[in-house]
């Protein structure tokens, strides 16, 4: 049985279902995320962010070093259930221990396998909360960098959880050739974090992500630096275009999967969107089975 065929028995045994035989992904991973209080950490996070106030950008100036920066606020990210460099050993910083590791193996074994995206099939399933965190998991490495992209360009939620304003970013760079990327990659009071936000709306944005510019500057992030990792926060895959037209460009993709609201026709026909040479991945997120247990979770290999 494949791993992907492994994960997806999950699906069948919860709902009864008939046994599914057509998934073939002999070269794709899956991790679970089971403890409690990450579910109801997670569900809460967008309404926590309509209460907490907004630790925003350094306020403007003419100086663009100070304007390219953000003070994120530690404590805040604590009460939304975020991993934060001081938090230590707990349950949700445990499980991006596990999700990352495979994910920094591979990063630079071939060109641009740096470059991750993280989605899902459709809203709500947790990708932004698994993108952030899996971002500041990768952060407390002692040998590599983070760039976190919001790249979900009709619905940015990486500023609204992080904490500041979605100024120009990715698209402004992909319409305005006078625009380049160090005006848009802003540096974070988390010394291994940088951000680029989503930037302007644009009705184009597919055939701007499409673009040859959107390949010159893939190339360019993965390259600049031997030691990042750019993670994006991409557009669920079943209700834009954009993710399946960032998939083509990326190196590896993480999948969010819900637990017990994906159906197995659905997870198929999302991996089905993506080529056969694709590197998949899967978090299969605020899953039950392991409560009241010293499990965190589980990593298919």
């Amino acid at each position: 049985m494949s791993i992907i065929e492994k994960a997806i028995s999950r699906f069948e045994k919860a709902a009864n279902s008939k046994k599914v035989d057509e998934v073939r992904a002999e070269r794709k991973q899956s991790v679970a995320i089971d403890p409690e209080n990450i579910v109801s950490q997670e569900r809460e996070v967008i309404q926590n962010l309509k209460k907490s106030p907004v630790n925003s950008v350094i306020p403007e100036s003419t100086n663009a070093e100070s304007r390219n920066y953000i003070a994120i606020d530690l404590n805040r990210l604590n009460q939304l259930g975020i991993v934060t460099p001081d938090q230590g050993k707990t349950q949700v910083a445990e499980q991006f221990r596990i999700i990352k590791r495979p994910l920094l193996t591979k990063a630079f074994i071939k060109k641009n396998n740096n470059l991750v995206m993280i989605t899902s099939a459709l809203a709500g399933e947790g990708k932004s909360f698994c993108a952030v965190n899996l971002a500041l998991s990768i952060a407390s490495e002692m040998d590599h960098r983070v760039l976190l992209i919001d790249a979900d360009v009709a619905r940015p939620t990486i500023p609204s959880i992080l904490g500041f304003q979605n100024k120009i970013g990715l698209m402004d760079i992909l319409i305005e050739d006078s625009i380049d990327v160090v005006d848009v990659l802003m540096k974070t009071s988390i010394e291994k974090l940088s951000l680029i936000s989503s930037g302007s709306t644009h009705p184009h944005a597919t055939e701007l992500l499409a673009s040859q510019t959107m390949l010159m500057l893939l190339d360019e992030l993965a390259q600049r630096y031997n030691d990042r990792i750019v993670i994006f926060d991409s557009p669920p895959v079943l209700l834009t275009s954009e993710a399946r037209v960032l998939a083509e460009r990326m190196g590896q993709i993480v999948l969010v999967v819900e637990a017990e609201q994906t159906t197995q026709q659905t997870l198929k026909h999302v991996i089905n969107q993506f080529g056969a040479s694709s590197d998949i991945s899967l978090i299969y997120n605020k899953d039950r089975t392991f409560l009241n247990t010293e499990y965190y979770g589980y990593y298919y290999s």
